[in-house]
C-alpha cells in the first residue's frame, strides 16, 4: 500500500498525534504533542522544525517529532529535561513508517539521525535500527545513561518486603523519626497554581547548588509551562510534604497510563537530617500503590536513593544513523 509523507505544524497534526500517542504502547510522555510543543516554544530557537506524519490508506501510521540542524535530525526535546524520547508509531506499522521516513529524509538531504535518550523498548531500538541497516544506513548504538524503575506490588506491606532487610529497617526508622518530630502531612495537588509551583521551585532551588544553577530563568519558565500543560492533560501530581504545616519537601510526578514518573524533587536543607527528601519519594511510592499503579519510574540517573527504595536499573541508549550516498 502506498504511503504519503507530509510535513506538519503543531496545530495541524495535534489531534492525530494525540490520538496516536494515546494508542501507542511505548511512546513516552516526553514525546507527547503537549510536552513537545512546550519544549519547542522554550528551546527550539536556532533549529528548524521537522514535524512529519506518514499516512497509509488515509490513516496516519506514525509521527516523527524531529528538529534539524544542518543535515542532522534529532528529536524535539533535550536530554536535560526529557528522560526518554521516541517516534510515535501505530503498533504493527513500524516497517512502513520507518521505510517512508528514511526515504524522505534522504530526499531532503538529511543524512544523519542523532537519537537519544532511548529506552530498550523504544521503536528506535526495536525497529528503526534494523530497517535502517537494511537500507544501507550506518548504525551505531551505545549505552549513554541508565534509568531506574520499580514494579509495584499490590500493597505497601508487600513493597516493604521487596526491600532488603537493611533498606526496610532504614526506611521504617526514617519514617518513625520524622513522625516523632511533629505533625506530618503529605498532600497532593493536581493543578498548577502559582503558589504550589512557587513552593516546588523554591524547594528545588534550595536543595542543591547544582539544581539552583540549573534553574535559569528560561528553565524556570519551562517548568511552569510544562506543569500547566501536564495539569491540563490531568497528568500532574505535585506532592508536598509538610511538617507542622511547613513545606519541607516536594516532588513533581506525572501519571502515565499505569505508571508514575518521578520527574523532579526538592527539599528544605535545614530538614535534611530528617531525610525528608527520601521520605517524600517513599510516600509517592505508597500513594502510587494505593492508586493501583503498576510501575514507579524514577527516570534517568543512577542516584543512590533510587536503589535504596527498590529500583532496578535499565540502560538508556544513544543511536547515530548516517547515510553516505
Amino acid at each position: 500500500m502506498k504511503s504519503q509523507f507530509t510535513l506538519e505544524s503543531f496545530n495541524s497534526i495535534y489531534d492525530i498525534w494525540k490520538k496516536l500517542y494515546d494508542s501507542s504502547r511505548t511512546a513516552p510522555v516526553f514525546s507527547s504533542p503537549d510536552w513537545s510543543k512546550v519544549w519547542w516554544q522554550q528551546f527550539g530557537s536556532g533549529a528548524k522544525l521537522h514535524l512529519s506524519a506518514v499516512r497509509q490508506g488515509g490513516k496516519t501510521i506514525g509521527i516523527a517529532p524531529l528538529l534539524v540542524n544542518g543535515d542532522v535530525a534529532s528529536f524535539i526535546g533535550g536530554s536535560d529535561v526529557c528522560d526518554y524520547l521516541d517516534f510515535v508509531v501505530a503498533p504493527g506499522s513500524e516497517d512502513s513508517f520507518f521505510s517512508e521516513l528514511l526515504d524522505n529524509l534522504k530526499a531532503e538531504g538529511i543524512m544523519q539521525l542523532d537519537l537519544a535518550p532511548l529506552r530498550p523498548d523504544s521503536t528506535v531500538h526495536t525497529s528503526l535500527i534494523n530497517i535502517a541497516a537494511k537500507q544501507k544506513w550506518q548504525v551505531s548504538c551505545a549505552p549513554e545513561d541508565v534509568t531506574v524503575e520499580l514494579n509495584l506490588p499490590s500493597s505497601w506491606e508487600e513493597y516493604l518486603q521487596l526491600l532488603s532487610g537493611k533498606q526496610r529497617h532504614e526506611l521504617n526508622r526514617k519514617l518513625r523519626r520524622l513522625n516523632e518530630e511533629g505533625d506530618l502531612n503529605h498532600r497532593t495537588v493536581t493543578d498548577a497554581s502559582r503558589s504550589n509551583i512557587d513552593t516546588f521551585l523554591r524547594l528545588f532551588r534550595e536543595s542543591r547548588q547544582d539544581k539552583a544553577a540549573f534553574l535559569t530563568p528560561q528553565m524556570e519558565s519551562f517548568f511552569r509551562s510544562i506543569a500547566h500543560a501536564m495539569a491540563e492533560q490531568k497528568l500532574l501530581r505535585l506532592n508536598i510534604l509538610e511538617l507542622d504545616k511547613k513545606p519541607v519537601a516536594a516532588t513533581m510526578c506525572f501519571d502515565y497510563r499505569d505508571s508514575v514518573y518521578l520527574y523532579n524533587s526538592g527539599y528544605e536543607p535545614d530538614y535534611g537530617w530528617l531525610s525528608v527528601g527520601v521520605i517524600s519519594k517513599a510516600l509517592c511510592i505508597k500513594d502510587s500503590i494505593e492508586r493501583h499503579k503498576k510501575r514507579f519510574d524514577f527516570l534517568k540517573g543512577a542516584e543512590a536513593y533510587k536503589y535504596h527504595l527498590g529500583g532496578q536499573e535499565l540502560p538508556l541508549y544513544k543511536c547515530l544513523l548516517s547515510y553516505a550516498a
